[in-house]
């Protein structure tokens, strides 16, 4: 990976409801954050990344923001983005994809079993690390993650991890 990204992501949605403002503090310094906030009206989306944003530059957190938006550092997915680019990766082919449209990460996933996505069936530490062998990109685990299974997989071939529930204060 020839730039250096977080090794730690929150991932946001609306499940996440209030319970996005204490992750936002969780989350250390430098960490990212992946904007996302799909289902949300599109007002109510800009100004909900408004406060994100500001919450991310006074944290110094990297923001990338899915579907476009400002992003001050990028977009999750991969078109139009001037800034670092990233894409989500369920395969070797949606990986080898995501690399040729630009992205500098892939987010890898479901790596377990994960609420956000209870019926897709879990790739596995060891499948899930070699979709992004030799691609010369980041590739971040997401999918059932926290701290303790990043430190257990993180010699597979993974440059970070990223969750939503690990970063709730339920946790």
């Amino acid at each position: 990976m020839a730039r250096r990204y977080p090794n730690c992501w929150l991932m946001t949605d609306e499940r996440m409801a209030a319970g996005l403002w204490p992750a936002l503090k969780r989350l250390p310094p430098g960490a990212g954050v992946v904007f996302r906030h799909h289902a949300t009206p599109p007002a109510q989306r800009r100004a909900l990344l408004r406060r994100v944003e500001r919450i991310a530059t006074a944290r110094r957190l990297v923001l990338l923001v899915a579907g476009g938006g400002s992003g001050k550092a990028g977009v999750h997915g991969v078109t139009g983005a001037r800034r670092v680019r990233s894409a989500a990766a369920h395969d070797r082919r949606e990986a080898v994809r995501g690399v040729q449209a630009g992205a500098a990460l892939l987010f890898v996933s479901p790596v377990f079993a994960t609420r956000s996505h209870p019926d897709a069936a879990p790739l596995g530490p060891m499948r899930a690390g070699r979709i992004g062998k030799r691609l010369h990109v980041g590739v971040i685990a997401m999918g059932g993650m926290d701290a303790r299974r990043w430190r257990r997989i993180a010699r597979l071939g993974f440059d970070g991890w990223a969750a939503i529930d690990a970063w709730l204060p339920s946790r």
